[in-house]
């Protein structure tokens, strides 16, 4: 039998986080669970929610730590040490300052990027050796207190059209990455979204 797949989107617990563009990779995985019809259940030994879905034969679990985003490490290595996860079986979803809103990038392994989300999995995994996806959220401004309260926002009016379109190709791409392998999610997803025409 094959081993299980993991999928875990990273964001912070509770109704005051919900849609803030620190919740990108939450966003994500959910979509890919609201496809399948998948339901979320809160499972305290990993202390995460976690969904179960079957893509083209290929068994995956869903994961949201629900330990906030500095801690995510923690319910990360307890789901793949319970399930046996091999590492070039697990995508981490997480948000990224560093890139525009409306841009996605795979990547089979790499730097945590200043991600304190991807430095805590990186820190209880041992290694880098992990699949991640990035999700731009844009950055407004420099100053880390700036930034702290960007990525802590909601995205805007404005945003919100283009934002859905990015869930969708992230979503996508995570599920091509599950039934396909990274290489060919990479190329046929990584990039910017081209933004919806303004409504006149």
């Amino acid at each position: 039998m094959d081993s299980l797949y993991l999928i875990v989107g990273l964001g912070n617990p509770g109704r005051e986080y919900a849609r803030t563009r620190h919740n990108a990779g939450f966003m994500v995985v959910e979509r890919v669970a609201a496809r399948r019809k998948a339901e979320w259940s809160f499972e305290p030994k990993f202390n995460a929610r976690c969904a179960r879905i079957e893509l083209d034969g290929r068994k995956a679990v869903l994961g949201e730590p629900q330990t906030y985003m500095n801690s995510s490490g923690e319910a990360v290595a307890a789901l793949a040490g319970f399930y046996k996860v091999p590492l070039s079986q697990l995508l981490v979803v997480v948000d990224d300052a560093d890139l525009p809103l409306g841009e996605i990038r795979l990547r089979a392994s790499g730097s945590s990027g200043g991600h304190h989300g991807l430095e805590s999995v990186e820190q209880h995994l041992g290694t880098r050796e992990y699949g991640r996806l990035r999700v731009g959220i844009g950055r407004q401004a420099s100053t880390a207190r700036a930034i702290t309260g960007h990525v802590l926002g909601r995205f805007g009016s404005d945003e919100l059209d283009l934002l859905e379109m990015v869930l969708d190709r992230a979503a996508n791409q995570a599920e091509c990455w599950l039934t396909a392998g990274v290489a060919k999610a990479m190329n046929q997803f990584n990039g910017a979204v081209t933004a919806p025409m303004p409504k006149g």
